[in-house]
């Protein structure tokens, strides 16, 4: 793996020299806009509307729209101005419970992996926030932005997930939500015996993109030149709520039921 950003945790007066990993990837598939008469792959240029010309990458520079249509140009000596410890320092400031954070904050996933001077320090910090049952959190500029992160122990890597300031949590204020009521005793109670047959350990391995892998038939069917039918529409109704919960349940025993037959029993040895 390529790393995408080197720099240090700051803990306390120890330091512990890392470099940043992606944790995670996207697996949807792309496409790409072609010209439908040769399906050949378009090309997108840097098109100044003023000149009339395409710029090249070397005449391009970054400029911030203080008002409309007026821009201040920022170049990179600029960014290098700015006196923060935390533009190469993972700074941690606090440790907190993860269970104190709503999942809302979270935004990616990073592992951390030491240097070969930080691998005691790495260590240490990783044993004390097993230990503690803590996260850390703190802030570290990446590319242009100081970011709010989270550390904390994962696979006995130290990941680092990115979080969202308050002010970047949109409000819920204009949303049309119904007001809290009080649930009918008998509806509650259902949807309660629902969640309880629903309810499984997480076991992530479980859960797969079907409409990634649906995709990918349609695909390779048209590669070979196969016509793909359209399915039948599902028809979705809104049932009355009691009937909607019963059958629900009904169902959900069902696939339990499902479930047992089809995993193997185990066979006891004795010694």
């Amino acid at each position: 793996m390529r790393s995408m950003w080197q720099g240090y945790i700051s803990f306390g007066l120890v330091t512990i020299p890392v470099k940043m990993y992606a944790a995670t990837e996207h697996k949807a598939l792309q496409f790409h806009y072609l010209h439908e008469k040769c399906r050949t792959r378009l090309n997108y240029e840097r098109f100044c509307p003023k000149c009339e010309v395409v710029v090249p990458w070397e005449e391009t520079v970054r400029g911030y729209e203080y008002e409309k249509g007026k821009y201040v140009v920022l170049r990179d000596e600029d960014f290098e101005l700015i006196p923060l410890k935390t533009t190469k320092t993972i700074d941690i400031v606090d440790f907190v419970d993860l269970a104190e954070i709503d999942p809302i904050y979270f935004d990616k996933a990073y592992y951390l992996e030491p240097e070969e001077a930080g691998v005691k320090a790495y260590n240490l910090l990783r044993e004390a926030m097993f230990e503690s049952q803590k996260i850390a959190l703190a802030k570290v500029v990446i590319r242009e932005k100081e970011h709010l992160v989270a550390l904390r122990v994962f696979k006995d890597v130290i990941l680092m997930s990115t979080m969202f300031y308050p002010d970047e949590i949109l409000s819920t204020e204009k949303l049309a939500i119904p007001h809290k009521t009080k649930a009918e005793h008998r509806e509650l109670a259902m949807a309660l015996e629902l969640i309880k047959k629903l309810t499984e350990k997480f076991h992530p391995e479980k859960y797969t993109d079907e409409y990634r892998r649906e995709l990918l038939e349609i695909i390779k069917a048209k590669i070979k030149g196969q016509e793909v039918k359209l399915p039948a529409k599902e028809k979705i109704e809104i049932e009355e709520l009691m009937k909607a919960l019963h059958e629900s349940i009904e169902l959900a025993k069902k696939e339990k039921e499902k479930q047992k037959v089809s995993v193997p029993r185990s066979h006891s040895h004795h010694a």
